[in-house]
């Protein structure tokens, strides 16, 4: 009896955790384009299913988490302006959060213009911070690391 009772605690913890366990419907791809001699454009997409949808970088304050951008630093590499989104923007207001709220459904590019000092071969790294919701539920805040080679 004294190793039943740690045995359906533990397969209950399992359980717990396996059904807690959130599938993640955004799809990532990571790219660079070369442009000129030392100059690349860094394609990030983001594709996901309806009716998910993705915030963009300008989602105002009290809304959702919007999306965000953290590139590690490499003296190698400079950004170029600010990372542009291209994909087909929506605006609505959200009683829920109180503010207007601006996504993309389906598909979204980002892209960021950088600068290779030289004709040096390096990577660009970093994170994307995110947050995906559909007309029931919000996901949590979610992160995921990328690697681009710029060559």
């Amino acid at each position: 009896m004294k190793k039943v009772i740690p045995l359906c605690a533990a397969l209950l913890v399992l359980t717990l955790a396996v059904t807690a366990q959130i599938n993640d419907p955004v799809k990532w791809t990571f790219s660079a384009k070369k442009k000129t001699a030392n100059t690349y454009e860094v394609v990030i997409t983001a594709t996901f299913p309806k009716p998910w949808h993705l915030y963009s970088q300008t989602t105002p304050d009290g809304g959702p988490i919007p999306t965000k951008f953290t590139f590690k630093k490499n003296p190698l590499v400079t950004a170029d302006g600010k990372v542009k989104e291209v994909g087909s923007l929506k605006t609505i207001y959200e009683k829920y959060f109180g503010v207007d709220v601006k996504y993309y459904s389906d598909k979204v590019d980002f892209v960021q213009v950088v600068k290779v000092k030289g004709n040096a071969k390096t990577n660009i790294t970093g994170e994307v911070e995110y947050m995906v919701c559909d007309d029931k539920e919000c996901l949590p805040p979610t992160s995921k690391a990328f690697n681009i080679k710029l060559q």
